[in-house]
């Protein structure tokens, strides 16, 4: 063949020496239909006041990958799917103090009703024992959500637990802070 078969193109299968017929569409490979990455593109300073959403300055990477698929969609820092199924949900959050130690929680946020948010994936970041200049660090959290309501499961990305206010770094050339959205199969 010179190009892929259509969906309802058949195959003759020998099931135990009687031949049947069978749709490609049944036997194709799935393979990754849905990934999307999306960053933020201005540092910002997270106060104390927890929790903490990122609600602006999203935008989807646009220097080194275009999505796969239709695309995640965001407003107000909060993400719908494009379609059900099982998704893979990474979060990147780098984030600094000048000088005092910081302890912040990075969060994936999920929610089944398009309302109340809960801990869909949580790590704690401590910003400690540094000495002379900025304390950095970088944490990710993942989770695997099974999505079968596009118009109610949501996820939203935050930080808790900011004994001190942090800065988090966004960039719109690289991926210094991201979230990245992959689905991996049939819910």
């Amino acid at each position: 063949l010179a190009s892929e078969p259509a969906d309802t193109d058949e195959f003759l299968v020998s099931d135990a020496g009687t031949l049947k017929r069978i749709d490609y569409s049944l036997i194709k490979g799935g393979g990754i239909t849905e990934a999307d990455q999306w960053r933020f593109t201005t540092d910002f300073d997270s106060g104390t006041t927890t929790p903490k959403f990122i609600t602006a300055n999203w935008e989807r990477n646009d220097t080194q990958f275009d999505k796969i698929g239709t695309g995640m969609s965001e407003s107000s820092g909060v993400f719908t799917f494009p379609s059900t199924g099982i998704w893979k949900v990474d979060f990147v959050c780098s984030v600094y103090h000048a000088s005092n130690d910081a302890r912040v929680d990075v969060i994936i946020y999920y929610t089944a009703n398009n309302s109340s948010y809960a801990e869909a994936a949580l790590s704690y970041n401590g910003i400690r024992g540094q000495l002379n200049g900025a304390k950095e660090r970088t944490t990710i959290v993942s989770a695997i959500l099974d999505i079968d309501d596009t118009s109610n499961d949501k996820v939203k990305f935050g930080l808790e637990d900011l004994d001190n206010a942090v800065t988090v770094e966004g960039s719109s050339t690289y991926n210094f802070n991201s979230a990245t959205f992959i689905r991996l199969g049939d819910t």
